[in-house]
Formats: structure tokens, C-alpha cells, sequence
């Protein structure tokens, strides 16, 4: 068996007995929880207004500020940017 298939039977072989309940020596990544209502008081605005302007659900809004759920992927990442740099966000959604 070559090391790159050794390697992913051994990923696979951890991961079962991680489910499992076992005791194994296992990081897990976990990316910190991101204050959509304080990105959203940042920029000014209603939740409707931010809802509209980024293209966000306003149950799927609500829910994230209220802590019942948290954004992932790519919805993640432009919250992590409209925090960073919102007026350059809002410029590039206007020019089209």
C-alpha cells in the first residue's frame, strides 16, 4: 500500500473511532462564532436593509443574531469582509 493510501485509511480508522466515543488524540477545528448583529450596527443598518443589501434571508438574519444558528462557507466569509471593509462591499454591490 502506498503512504497516501496508508495515510487516509489511518484518517478514516481515527475517524470511525472518533464516532464511535473512542479516546483518540484528535484536534477539532472550530472557527469562532462570528456577532452578525454587531457587524449589522456597524454598517448602519435595519435588519431589512442588511437582509437586502447582502443578499441574506431575514429568517436566516434573525436566526444568526438571535444565536440559533451561525453562518457557514461563503456567507461566513462575506460577513467576515462586510465587518472588515464594509463600505468597499457596499461600493462593489452598487456597481452592477
Amino acid at each position: 500500500m502506498n503512504k497516501a493510501l496508508e495515510s487516509i485509511c489511518a484518517g478514516m480508522n481515527e475517524a470511525i473511532a472518533h464516532a464511535k466515543g473512542e479516546k483518540i488524540d484528535v484536534r477539532i477545528h472550530r472557527p469562532e462564532p462570528i456577532d452578525v448583529k454587531a457587524i449589522r450596527d456597524k454598517v448602519g443598518m435595519s435588519q431589512n436593509e442588511f437582509a437586502a443589501a447582502f443578499g441574506i434571508a431575514l429568517g436566516t438574519l434573525r436566526r444568526w443574531e438571535r444565536g440559533d444558528q451561525q453562518p457557514h462557507g461563503a456567507a461566513r466569509v462575506l460577513l467576515t469582509v462586510v465587518s472588515r471593509k464594509p463600505k468597499a462591499v457596499l461600493s462593489a454591490l452598487a456597481e452592477h
